[in-house]
């Protein structure tokens, strides 16, 4: 649905890891070991827009959306905390990093009533359009 991205978002899709090297040129921690980026499904119907995104070790309480308008964001903190313990010696990994995405829609949003839910790393998003805000197309005179 080209409506609902912005082209932003379209060129970050083309060149998703040459933005991300750029972003972090100094990046210490092997990228195997980064969450990947939020990875989205965006479906319009006349009344709303439904949207999954996958937001892998994402606890509820650290993602949080946004809503301006008709441009939504997301974004949420990822921890990972491992400790091995091998004979005398402990290791314990730590990764705290944050991911982010934002798109816009081709209808604002009715962010009273918009619901999000997140379940085993995916966040559900139901969006309502609000009223008024339908696309036009003017006649050319």
């Amino acid at each position: 649905m080209n409506t609902a991205l912005s082209r932003l978002d379209r060129i970050e899709n083309l060149f998703p890891d040459m933005l991300r090297r750029w972003a972090r040129p100094l990046q210490l921690i092997d990228e195997a070991e980064l969450p990947a980026d939020i990875r989205l499904d965006i479906n319009e119907n006349d009344k709303e827009y439904l949207v999954t995104a996958e937001i892998p070790g994402a606890r509820k309480e650290d993602v949080r959306v946004s809503i301006d308008g008709s441009y939504v964001s997301i974004s949420a903190e990822i921890r990972k905390d491992e400790e091995k313990k091998q004979g005398r010696s402990i290791v314990r990994e730590t990764y705290r990093g944050n991911m982010s995405r934002g798109f816009s829609l081709a209808s604002e949003v009715d962010d009273k009533t918009a619901v999000a839910k997140l379940e085993d790393g995916v966040l559900h998003l139901t969006l309502p359009k609000r009223e008024g805000s339908a696309r036009t197309t003017l006649k050319i005179q």
